[in-house]
């Protein structure tokens, strides 16, 4: 299993991984990020990872997603209030991670339900819609348990992340 994976990411070229997510879906991903946080305290960040460097093939893509919340300082929020989703394209792989404010109040379950729902788009080829469900679904979720107080500053890029 680990050499059929190892072989996946080796000759995947990123170009081809990515092809689902050209500039025109990543801005739109970009729009919704930027109007979902103007209803909720949370920092929302969107990460599209192609194949991974032999190094990060031993580890799931639960502990990759760990990684790439660190790397783009999804953590690095007032509230503790960063969450990520986190795209494996090459092993079709879907985590959400919260930060420790927002895991306090949102259990797990909730995270993986909207990464269930996202995979179901994802494998029908429909990566724009599923994302933008997606992003309205943790939308949701973040202004129930973390609503807007009036204004607030953007913590963190609304841009997503092509890795």
């Amino acid at each position: 299993m680990v050499m059929r994976r190892a072989l996946k990411h080796l000759f995947m070229p990123h170009w081809l991984a990515v092809r689902p997510f050209p500039k025109s879906v990543l801005r739109k991903i970009e729009r919704a990020v930027k109007d979902s946080e103007r209803s909720h305290r949370g920092e929302i960040r969107f990460a599209v990872e192609g194949p991974l460097h032999l190094l990060h093939l031993r580890i799931s893509a639960r502990e990759r997603s760990k990684q790439v919340f660190g790397q783009l300082g999804v953590w690095d929020t007032a509230e503790n209030s960063g969450v990520l989703i986190y795209v494996q394209l090459v092993d079709r792989k879907i985590e959400i991670v919260a930060d420790r404010g927002i895991a306090a109040r949102v259990k797990q379950h909730e995270w993986d339900a909207v990464c269930r729902a996202m995979e179901r788009s994802f494998k029908q080829g429909q990566f724009e819609q599923g994302a933008l469900e997606a992003i309205r679904q943790v939308t949701a979720i973040l202004a129930q348990h973390f609503p807007s107080k009036g204004d607030h500053p953007n913590e963190l890029p609304d841009k997503p992340a092509v890795l």
